[in-house]
């Protein structure tokens, strides 16, 4: 062996001192590493438990206050839950499909009790609603403009019959967008679910009378140049009321036309329904 290819001799010390210092570098190694790891996983976790910051503080309510909590579906004697529908049963909402804005209302006493144009019985603690032209059991959000809350109501009446008004809510919707107090709020309305709103037949409603010979009257004057006029019964907790309506269109669209001739060559007050028989 030549003496290149001797190993190297190190004194013992030298020896010594190198393994402490690759010792001394691999325990701050790991000390490092480890610091990494705790504040990832810190970090991590703030994340997942921290709301962002855009979020509203004040969130859309869709329950009835608890002082009168709803029935839950399956409970005994429930034979509809009393809240808005489940989320599993609906189809999602289709941007553009329906919106509408205006005006709501609601209604309590002394309707609750009595039944809706769709034969049910009004539950004024039930997330109803009535709308002229809407399908029956249409799902409808509604969103207070005001305030920005909303609530999801299935369409099971007809109304409001009042100038400049879109829908009637049952009271716990009211109670939900906070507008009891007020009595009506700026709205939009968005269809999430139900029948196609534009299938189906349209009328103008142009007066409604307590006294059935006044809207015969009525009817025979308006079907000479307006036919087909009819009349529609409602048992309203005030009485009978007979609805005198004229055509029979098949959009919503025509039927406002007729409402606009209607109002401009006859001066009558004219509302929008849908047919439903």
């Amino acid at each position: 062996m030549t003496p290149a290819a001797r190993p190297e001799k190190f004194p013992k010390q030298l020896m010594h001192d190198s393994r402490r210092e690759r010792s001394a570098f691999a325990r701050l190694t790991l000390t490092i590493f480890s610091a990494l790891v705790a504040v990832a996983g810190c970090a991590k976790h703030n994340v997942t438990m921290h709301q962002p910051a855009n979020t509203p503080a004040s969130q859309p309510s869709g329950a009835p206050p608890a002082s009168a909590p709803a029935p839950q579906p399956g409970q005994p004697g429930a034979s509809r839950p009393s809240g808005p529908p489940p989320a599993s049963e609906r189809q999602p909402a289709i941007p553009g499909e329906y919106v509408e804005e205006g005006v709501a209302s609601w209604y309590g006493v002394p309707f609750n009790g009595r039944r809706t144009s769709n034969g049910e019985t009004y539950d004024m603690h039930e997330f109803t609603a009535a709308h002229r032209t809407l399908p029956f059991n249409c799902v409808v959000r509604v969103t207070n403009l005001t305030n920005g809350k909303h609530t999801e109501v299935r369409i099971n009446d007809r109304g409001p019959f009042v100038a400049n008004r879109v829908i009637d809510l049952s009271l716990s919707a009211a109670q939900a967008i906070e507008m009891v107090g007020t009595g009506t709020a700026n709205v939009r309305l968005e269809i999430l679910s139900g029948p196609n709103p534009n299938v189906g037949f349209f009328a103008v409603q142009i007066g409604a009378f307590k006294v059935r010979e006044n809207a015969e009257r009525l009817k025979a004057q308006m079907e000479e140049t307006y036919p087909p006029v009819t009349i529609a019964t409602y048992d309203s907790p005030n009485g009978t009321f007979y609805r005198v309506r004229v055509g029979r269109l098949p959009s919503e669209a025509a039927a406002q036309n007729l409402a606009d001739k209607l109002h401009d060559a006859e001066q009558m007050t004219t509302f929008v329904v849908r047919l439903d028989d």
